[in-house]
């Protein structure tokens, strides 16, 4: 969740809030969204309705992704969200969930470069989206939502990922699935002709960049809008990887909530990395909640006039 209110050209934030939930835990297996894991997603949204609830809120949008998009029973869920906590949550698609991470992250793409693949490895997907920067803006080009996500990736190899094999062979998964968007959009030929930029936001970039500067704890701060250099990425990752579960665990920028998470993550970030070597990676701690935000601020500039009342305070809720 997050709340914010306009300022300048974006926004400053009021209150924010997340929780691991894996609400596409067991997915992949049954088609549906499992009891315990609309449980804890019930308890962490009835957390989020409070928090609304003690502000003045002028627009709340929630959105639902893809678990919901691909469970069976994801209508029935979100009615039972509706029920038990009042929050309005609707499913959006691929395509605006590729629309919104561009536009959080278009701050970050400005400078050098002709193009930008922007790639969020979530929790039962991955979404890519490939873009033309000009002088004129960020036009969306081409975009996929694979399902396979870290959540995915943790339920079909477990301990296994956790050895080389396992581990490559989670990685060379990834990147059959990654070949046909780079059949269609050739942008291992775009990046051998140069001005090609990666921009990752998820938690295991920005866990990977946490790695590479050796921070003690995670710092937003010092991570958001840093470029990796590909050998610092590839470093951090060896670094990650040789740390096995219990050096994961007491790792600052880790922890045991993520740990089972991390290195399926990583092996994502590898089959990117493989099949598109960009110089470097532009490193997001931001995403759809901040395109949510910042979409919705727009939008209500354009239907009042500027300095008109008080400025609202608007909220986003990702499920």
């Amino acid at each position: 969740m997050l709340i914010g209110v306009p300022a300048g050209d974006g926004f400053r934030v009021l209150d924010s809030f997340s929780r691991i939930v894996r609400l596409g835990e067991g997915l992949h297996n049954t088609g549906e969204l499992s009891p315990p894991a609309m449980d804890r997603a019930i308890l962490a949204l009835q957390a989020c309705a409070a928090r609304l609830s003690r502000r003045r809120i002028h627009q709340v949008r929630a959105i639902a992704t893809e678990a919901c998009r691909r469970a069976v029973n994801g209508r029935a869920f979100l009615d039972r969200v509706r029920r038990e906590t009042g929050l309005e949550i609707g499913v959006i698609s691929s395509r605006e969930e590729a629309e919104l991470a561009v536009e959080s992250c278009a701050p970050l793409l400005t400078g050098e470069g002709r193009r930008a693949l922007l790639f969020d490895i979530g929790g039962g997907s991955t979404e890519l989206a490939w873009v033309r920067l000009s002088e004129a803006g960020i036009e969306l080009v081409g975009y996929k939502s694979l399902p396979v996500g870290v959540v995915t990736l943790a339920e079909r190899w477990g301990e296994a990922g956790f050895t080389p094999d396992g581990f490559a062979a989670m990685v060379d998964d990834v990147a059959e699935r990654l070949a046909p968007f780079e059949a269609v959009h050739r942008i291992t030929r775009e990046i051998r002709q140069g001005g090609v930029r990666l921009l990752g936001t998820s938690g295991t970039v920005t866990t990977l960049a946490g790695v590479a500067l050796n921070l003690d704890r995670y710092r937003r701060p010092a991570v958001d809008g840093m470029e990796l250099g590909g050998d610092e990425a590839d470093d951090a990752l060896m670094a990650l990887r040789a740390m096995g579960r219990e050096g994961l665990i007491r790792h600052p920028c880790v922890g045991p909530e993520r740990v089972d998470f991390v290195l399926p993550g990583c092996a994502v970030f590898a089959a990117i990395r493989q099949l598109w070597p960009a110089t470097h990676v532009v490193v997001a701690d931001r995403g759809l909640r901040e395109g949510m935000l910042l979409r919705m601020i727009r939008a209500n500039r354009a239907g009042h006039p500027r300095g008109a009342a008080r400025r609202p305070r608007e909220g986003t809720i990702r499920a």
